[in-house]
């Protein structure tokens, strides 16, 4: 077995991640399709920054055969040896470690300049780690590198036309960072390369993550225990220092977690309300945000489309462009429900056309009810700027607007089976057990955005539009119902 790059950060994550690659990867999720959606946006980002290197010579390998990835480093040599001054996924190796370089250029026959291609708006800890890899196994191979460098995609970036790659593009030095590095990271070698040939995985304790992976871990790690609902690996927030004290101190259940145990306020939460087994309501707060209430409601939620690469003129790196709305009104208390909705089916900036839609139902008075607030108020604020007509509209909804999850968040309402979240997926269910996403055909709403990206933007799922439409109006309905429905509960409280 060779240690990849990607090997080699899968152990920084986690050394029984890597195990787990490397001897039992059916135990690892599979790819996902929305998962594979980034890594097609990633792949197309690197396709622009490539423009910035005329004359480049693109290597790789098919992922269907396997061979073209065992010819790679002979062919990437041949690519050099014969005068290729840019090579395109070049792969080295050296003994048991290898990487695949993004960016190669040539400065002379043994000097070279390092680039990584990230989809990301600005180069983070572990792309710094990833380089350094590259190093080590470069220096191996007998290359000096002279400079190394992450190019990401600018967030300040506006399109206006034809995409100006130049513009799109940030290149960022990293070379002393990197380098300073290379020590650390000979011994992390070394430590990974035991890990991959021992016979026995590590401890898969959720203590030893790193890199803000717990919650990727979390989910590997619960299929590989049983973790019963009232298991600390259940607690929200749950980081690998505070787990790591639970463990040493013998405490398996939220239940037992000890008062000097220092926790955030929503642990404190989930705490409290498994301990005492019931749920806790403080009422006087949940009446006054009720009061606050007034009628018509209207409640609201947009689905958006976003992209490294802006898909229309005016719009950023993955700026979130709303592509549909569902809106429940209620004209008055325990009145009838109407429902109005609009989904853009046109491969063209959804904006104006929503934007008149929603202006056609949200009258000058009513509350507008969300959740999670800064989302929508923030599509609210960006569509005003883009359309000055609908300036005083957007912000006059702004105004009204109530957050739905704020007796959630704030601990007004605590359910231990919330699991200390207050996100509407994980409250309906307990409040509204009738309803539920699991019914649908699309849950959540990552696959809303792929789906409708990948039928109307790129021209896929042509004989399923009309299903897939109606499962992206099934699907937004239920989010404003569950809003209903959910604010119907509070008021039946008093």
């Amino acid at each position: 077995m060779s240690l990849s790059k990607s090997d080699y950060l899968l152990f920084l994550k986690h050394p029984a991640w890597m195990w787990l690659k490397k001897h039992d990867k059916r135990k690892l999720p599979e790819i996902d399709e929305n998962t594979q959606a980034i890594f097609d946006a990633g792949h197309l980002f690197e396709k622009y920054a490539e423009q910035l290197f005329p004359g480049g010579v693109t290597l790789g390998f098919d992922t269907d055969n396997f061979d073209t990835y065992l010819s790679l480093p002979a062919r990437t040599k041949k690519a050099l040896d014969e005068g290729a001054s840019t090579i395109f996924q070049g792969r080295f190796e050296s003994g048991n470690i290898t990487c695949i370089c993004d960016v190669i250029v040539k400065v002379d026959d043994r000097t070279v300049d390092l680039y990584e291609i990230k989809s990301s708006t600005k180069a983070k800890l572990l792309h710094e780690h990833d380089l350094a890899f590259q190093l080590v196994v470069l220096e191996r191979c007998g290359y000096t590198i002279r400079n190394i460098k992450v190019m990401h995609a600018n967030n300040t970036y506006i399109r206006q036309g034809d995409i100006d790659v130049h513009q799109l593009v940030v290149t960022e030095d990293m070379t002393d960072i990197v380098k300073e590095k290379r020590e650390d990271t000979k011994d992390h070698i070394t430590q990974a390369l035991a890990v991959m040939e021992s016979l026995t995985i590590p401890n898969i304790s959720p203590s030893h993550v790193k890199f803000q992976s717990m919650g990727e871990w979390l989910s590997i790690y619960k299929t590989l225990v049983s973790v019963p609902q009232g298991s600390i690996y259940n607690l929200c927030r749950l980081n690998e220092k505070l787990t790591e004290e639970l463990e040493d101190r013998k405490i398996s259940m939220i239940a037992d977690i000890p008062v000097d145990i220092k926790l955030h306020p929503r642990q404190k939460m989930q705490v409290r309300a498994t301990k005492e087994n019931k749920v806790l309501i403080q009422g006087t707060d949940i009446k006054q945000f009720l009061s606050q209430f007034i009628f018509p409601l209207y409640f609201l939620d947009y689905e958006t489309l976003a992209n490294v690469v802006p898909e229309f003129d005016g719009f950023h790196p993955y700026q979130q462009i709303p592509f549909q709305y569902s809106l429940h009104i209620m004209d008055t208390p325990g009145g009838d429900l109407q429902h109005v909705g609009y989904l853009h089916k046109e491969k063209s900036n959804p904006v104006p056309a929503l934007s008149k839609s929603l202006a056609s139902h949200i009258g000058p008075v009513g509350t507008v009810i969300v959740w999670h607030e800064s989302f929508e108020k923030g599509r609210n604020v960006e569509m005003g700027e883009l359309l000055p007509e609908f300036h005083a509209f957007y912000r006059s909804m702004n105004e009204r607007v109530l957050d739905l999850k704020t007796p959630f968040s704030e601990g007004w309402y605590i359910h231990k089976d919330f699991l200390g979240s207050a996100s509407i997926k994980d409250v309906l269910p307990v409040l509204v057990s009738e309803l539920s996403y699991a019914a649908l055909d699309i849950h959540e709403g990552t696959s809303a955005q792929r789906i409708w990206m990948e039928t109307v933007l790129e021209g896929k799922n042509t004989s399923e539009r009309v299903k897939v439409f109606q499962d992206l109006d099934d699907y937004c309905t239920l989010d404003t119902l569950a809003m209903v429905r959910i604010y119907e509960k509070l008021v039946a409280l008093f």
